[in-house]
């Protein structure tokens, strides 16, 4: 017996991955960053990305429960948002401030905007963006990594009682305590802005120098990216375009003077840039559709950050160009549209 015509609204073609089966991979993409962060820094590591994560999956638990709905916490992309949050933060960050923070980037970042699907910036960096402007000291005290007592102690900052300010002097203290060779509490990005002063490229690209938890290792981040694009849950075309233009520029200025301006290899593998561009420019909420808007959007996003780290007062730029790519994303969008099979351009009539 014939079931007669189904009316039904689009989209009318749906895909073979599901968005929590998308999410849930993006988080396995990111274990291996996590356990690497684990094993630099320690108990604090681990505390930092169990706080940001359960913070952020019950805030919008809360909310969905607030607005009457079923809870959306199992499509993951709340988990993602928390460990992204806590890998770009430094492994010292106290938690309280981070778990404010977590927060904010769900409760701003996302449900604000009608939750996912509509979110127009990446979450987890409004999180960052909050805690950059709310915790500024705090947020760019770095920690050394492979502290040889880092899996019976926390760094000292942690454990910052709510509403208190860091207690700067033990954690020098500590940090003094730990003998470290050249250990100049500067990030790589932080050496190079300011004393022009390059550390060796490996170093970055495997991941042993100071850095927020879990941008340290390029390395297992490009391995993450890989995975994910084999599996065809990332547009290889954002961090494609990020990444290229933001070598091209960077080796342009470098060809120029060499003694002041760090290298495109040192550019790209350093600082947030890989994490950026692989795990959060590449947010298909908050990112273009449209396969040349993409290439747009990326180049956008590596020549502001390229910019920034040269010439602007912070000697990083990620956060800034990305969530600007986001908010420049409908734009690119409305301007690269593809012309309609069959359609013409209209052309002016001339007036008599």
């Amino acid at each position: 017996m014939s079931e007669g015509i189904q009316l039904k609204t689009s989209p009318h073609l749906r895909g073979m991955h599901s968005v929590d089966k998308i999410m849930r991979h993006v988080v396995y993409a990111l274990i291996p960053v996590s356990l690497f962060s684990i094993v630099q820094f320690g108990l604090s590591a681990l505390a930092l990305i169990v706080v940001c994560t359960l913070v952020c999956v019950g805030t919008e638990h809360f909310f969905c429960k607030k607005a009457g709905r079923d809870t959306t916490v199992s499509d993951w992309s709340a988990v993602i948002t928390g460990v992204l949050m806590a890998l770009i933060l430094p492994p010292g960050f106290p938690l309280w401030m981070a778990a404010v923070a977590s927060f904010v980037s769900i409760a701003i970042g996302k449900v604000f905007f009608g939750g996912l699907g509509y979110n127009v910036f990446n979450p987890a960096l409004v999180g960052r963006a909050f805690a950059q402007a709310a915790f500024t000291v705090p947020i760019t005290t770095w920690t050394p990594g492979m502290a040889h007592r880092r899996f019976l102690e926390f760094i000292p900052t942690t454990l910052t009682p709510p509403f208190l300010k860091p207690d700067f002097e033990a954690f020098h203290l500590w940090v003094e305590n730990l003998k470290l060779d050249g250990y100049s509490g500067a990030t790589p990005l932080a050496m190079m802005k300011f004393d022009h002063v390059e550390v060796d490229t490996l170093k970055l690209f495997v991941g042993t120098l100071a850095s927020s938890a879990g941008e340290s290792s390029a390395l297992l981040i490009l391995l993450g990216g890989i995975y994910l694009g084999c599996r065809n849950m990332l547009n290889w075309r954002i961090p494609v375009a990020v990444l290229s233009s933001a070598f091209i520029l960077s080796g342009f200025f470098y060809v120029k003077d060499p003694s002041i301006y760090p290298s495109p290899f040192f550019t790209v593998v350093s600082g947030g840039l890989m994490l950026g561009a692989i795990f959060m420019a590449t947010d298909m909420v908050s990112s273009p559709v449209t396969h040349l808007g993409l290439w747009v959007y990326g180049i956008l996003i590596g020549v502001i950050t390229v910019i920034i780290r040269l010439f602007g007062g912070l000697n990083e730029g990620v956060m800034y160009a990305i969530l600007l790519g986001n908010a420049a994303a409908p734009l690119i969008n409305n301007f690269t549209q593809p012309r309609i099979y069959g359609a013409t351009r209209k052309r002016k009539e001339s007036s008599v």
